[in-house]
């Protein structure tokens, strides 16, 4: 089985990916990792290079091509919040055999798993605090928005509702054995 999640930042698709991916003794991969590998360079540079998005998924569509090409066995992957868009969801739509499933939660939750990086994809203090959490909040459902719109064409949708990775893990384990 071949499963693919996406969700907005910080959700948990990478966590709970490598979860079940070991639960299920499948590999995992992580895009934006491949991404950077196959490019050898870090996202925020591939992002100046290719200036909008639309141009970003065009650039990065082979990844996605060369991680279903080379494993036709099981695998999850995690994808970034716009997998179900345009040049990637050409790729997607085109396979049947993919579960897609989305990760949702609260934009709170979220906001408690948030993560922040450098340019060179080094984890960094986080910026919040009281004074400018709720602008992390906008963003945070601002995103859950935006992406809302292509989220829908995932063949499954799972609410998280504040658990954790491993109990989100546990229940994907559920779904996807139906």
């Amino acid at each position: 089985m071949k499963i693919m999640l996406f969700g907005v930042a910080c959700v948990g698709t990478s966590t709970v990916g490598e979860l079940l991916a070991d639960q299920l003794g499948y590999k995992f991969f992580d895009f934006s990792h491949e991404v950077e590998a196959h490019f050898n360079s870090h996202i925020t540079f591939l992002r100046e290079k290719w200036w909008t998005g639309h141009d970003y998924r065009k650039n990065t569509r082979v990844v996605l091509q060369k991680i279903l090409a080379e494993n036709a066995d099981d695998f999850v992957i995690a994808m970034p919040p716009s997998g179900l868009k345009d040049f990637y969801w050409r790729i997607i739509q085109k396979d049947e055999s993919l579960v897609t499933i989305v990760l949702r939660d609260r934009a709170v939750n979220i906001l408690k798993r948030i993560t922040f990086y450098d340019d060179y994809s080094q984890l960094m203090e986080s910026p919040v605090n009281e004074e400018n959490e709720h602008l992390y909040l906008e963003g945070i459902r601002a995103d859950m928005e935006y992406f809302g719109r292509t989220f829908t064409r995932a063949k499954h949708q799972y609410r998280i509702n504040g658990k954790s990775a491993s109990e989100v893990a546990d229940a994907l384990l559920d779904l996807v054995n139906m």
